[in-house]
C-alpha cells in the first residue's frame, strides 16, 4: 500500500512504497485527491487533521470516542474558517463502551 508522508524535513524515507509530502499540505492533499482513487486515510495526527479540516478537504470522519476523562489534552476541531455540516453515518459500540462513529459531510 502506498503511504504518503507530511513532513518538512523528512527527503528520503526508508519505507516501502512512501512518498513524501513536502509542499503546502493544502495543494498536496488537494491534488492527491484528483489522483488517488479510494480512501485516503489519516490515522492518529491531529495536527494534519486540523489542517485538512481548516481547508475543507475531508469528505468524511471516523472517530473513536473512549469513557475515559483526562481533564487535558489538546482539541481535534480546532477554530475553522466556516461552518460544516455534518451527518451520522453509522455509529457504533465495542469493547468496554468504546463508541465509534462515521460522520459524512453533507
Amino acid at each position: 500500500m502506498l503511504k504518503y508522508v507530511v513532513s518538512g524535513t523528512l527527503k528520503d524515507p526508508k519505507w516501502n512504497n512512501t512518498r513524501v509530502l513536502s509542499g503546502d499540505v493544502r495543494d498536496e492533499v488537494a491534488k492527491l485527491k484528483t489522483e488517488v482513487a479510494g480512501e485516503i486515510q489519516v490515522p492518529g495526527s491531529i495536527q494534519l487533521a486540523q489542517a485538512l479540516l481548516a481547508a475543507d478537504l475531508v469528505d468524511e470522519l471516523h472517530l473513536m470516542t473512549f469513557p475515559v476523562l483526562l481533564g487535558t489534552g489538546r482539541k481535534l476541531f480546532a477554530e475553522t474558517p466556516g461552518r460544516t455540516t455534518w451527518r451520522l453515518a453509522q455509529n457504533r459500540t465495542v469493547g468496554e463502551g468504546i463508541l465509534i462513529t462515521t460522520f459524512q459531510r453533507v
